[in-house]
């Protein structure tokens, strides 16, 4: 992949910048200690994004692996750019003729880029086809992806893992995080395990070698194997043997292509709901001369930003900086386009992101770099937006929701709304915390460090809250 590095020249906002802020308390350096973390590992800042004061920090201008934080810089540069009400379309067109409810020539699906395609919104998108009277599909379902134009990727290239969700790859046409969910269920009564694969398309092999044990569950009679068997990821087979007394077992994989994932369900469900199709599938750009038939709207960009930070979507950061550059510097889009809409964003906004590299948008990078104070002052930008409301909304509530449900439970609720962010040696949180006087601050803390693997970085963010929070 290219790097996309965000190449920004300075330029002093309309307010200024506190360079003070006080000694670092003994309650945040006592736990960095317990953590055996070096002060060196660990940035953050503390920030009052009314007046920019810098109340608080430690090597705020020390370039830092943020992991998923960074979605905060691209959520709210989406925001700002496109606005809450903004939309993706994903169309239907055709070539041929259309009499009665049948089709004799080619469906035609468009992808738009939208990042929340999910199964049940595809099957809204296939029942709005049929709601247009289309009954019988007699020639072939052509699938075109080319809104975005992106370089060969692989998606086991960051941790091997390229079946696991969070690796997803961005396309044009997205259906569902191309994610199968396979339940595996022992069934005492008929002395078997079933393979229950959520969607079922019909291009997707399953072979199921699991042996039904009658005994304890337990050692070898509760192991499960899977293995993708295919270069297509459309063959999977299950091993093992699994006791009856044994609970099922679920899990999601990203399997199929984004084409023939999305081949594969549109048809599942397409005859689910009584439509008649034997084709095949083709890949390729619309024909000039094809029909429209369908237009589908995606969620609108502020529900996208809220689903995006509050669980922390790599492929929806991916879209929506690719979406950016679409619109910024017309289609198709592409990494480079995404990098200079936020580069143009930032000059416009005046906030300093002097090499920062946004790679990807998302985090799951080990070329992403940033500086607390970078990130900051975004945070500060975005707080005093028209778009604050939106924006604030989206960041998980410690110890209520989102990627921070299980965290922080004893902090007021509503009082702490921090972006969260992990990878191997990375931890920290972005975002705002409401002190008991009522008034919020910014709060950025990274610990770039392999203790941070062993959670080491936890209690430094929390003691940070907690001082927000008591002593401000």
């Amino acid at each position: 992949m290219e790097r996309a590095v965000l190449a920004l020249i300075w330029i002093i906002p309309a307010w200024c910048w506190g360079s003070g802020g006080a000694a670092v308390p003994a309650a945040v350096t006592q736990v960095i200690a317990a953590q055996r973390l070096p002060p060196s590992a660990v940035s953050f800042a503390v920030i009052d994004p009314d007046s920019g004061r810098l109340v608080l920090s430690q090597n705020p201008d020390t370039p830092r692996s943020p992991a998923s934080t960074v979605k905060v810089v691209t959520t709210f540069a989406a925001l700002d750019l496109l606005g809450p009400s903004y939309t993706w379309h994903t169309r239907a067109a055709f070539q041929g003729d259309l009499n009665e409810g049948v089709l004799d020539g080619d469906l035609i699906l468009q992808g738009g880029g939208d990042p929340y395609m999910t199964l049940e919104r595809w099957w809204s998108f296939a029942r709005a086809l049929r709601a247009k009277g289309l009954k019988e599909i007699n020639g072939d379902i052509v699938i075109d992806d080319t809104a975005f134009a992106l370089p060969p990727e692989d998606p086991g290239e960051f941790d091997g893992r390229p079946n696991r969700s969070y690796n997803v790859l961005p396309n044009a046409l997205m259906v569902n995080f191309q994610s199968i969910e396979f339940r595996v269920v022992p069934d005492a009564a008929a002395r078997r395990v079933d393979i229950i694969a959520s969607p079922s398309p019909g291009n997707l092999s399953i072979e199921n070698h699991v042996r039904f044990v009658a005994g304890p569950c337990g050692a070898s009679a509760a192991r499960v194997d899977f293995k993708v068997d295919s270069a297509g990821w459309d063959q999977v087979v299950f091993s093992g043997a699994l006791s009856a007394r044994c609970a099922e077992r679920s899990f999601a994989r990203v399997l199929l292509h984004p084409n023939t994932y999305a081949f594969g369900t549109f048809v599942e469900l397409w005859r689910e709901l009584g439509g008649k199709f034997n084709g095949k599938l083709r890949v390729g750009a619309a024909p000039a001369d094809a029909q429209a038939l369908l237009s589908f709207d995606s969620l609108t960009l502020g529900e996208i930003v809220r689903l995006t930070n509050k669980f922390s979507s790599n492929l929806m950061a991916r879209h929506l900086l690719l979406t950016m550059g679409e619109e910024r510097l017309g289609g198709p889009a592409t990494l480079e386009k995404g990098a200079a809409a936020m580069a143009d964003w930032s000059r416009e906004r005046g906030l300093d992101l002097q090499g920062m590299d946004i790679d990807n948008g998302s985090g799951l990078s080990r070329r992403t770099h940033i500086s607390v104070l970078q990130m900051a002052k975004v945070l500060s930008a975005a707080y005093r937006s028209r778009y604050a409301p939106e924006f604030l909304a989206s960041l998980p509530l410690a110890g209520v929701d989102g990627t921070l449900r299980s965290r922080m439970k004893m902090t007021p609720a509503g009082a702490a709304r921090l972006k969260t962010g992990h990878l191997d040696g990375v931890s920290g949180v972005a975002g705002y915390v409401t002190a008991a006087s009522g008034k919020a601050y910014v709060l950025v803390c990274l610990v770039n460090h392999a203790r941070a693997d062993f959670g080491g970085g936890e209690p430094v963010h929390a003691a940070l809250v907690n001082w927000i929070l008591e002593d401000l």
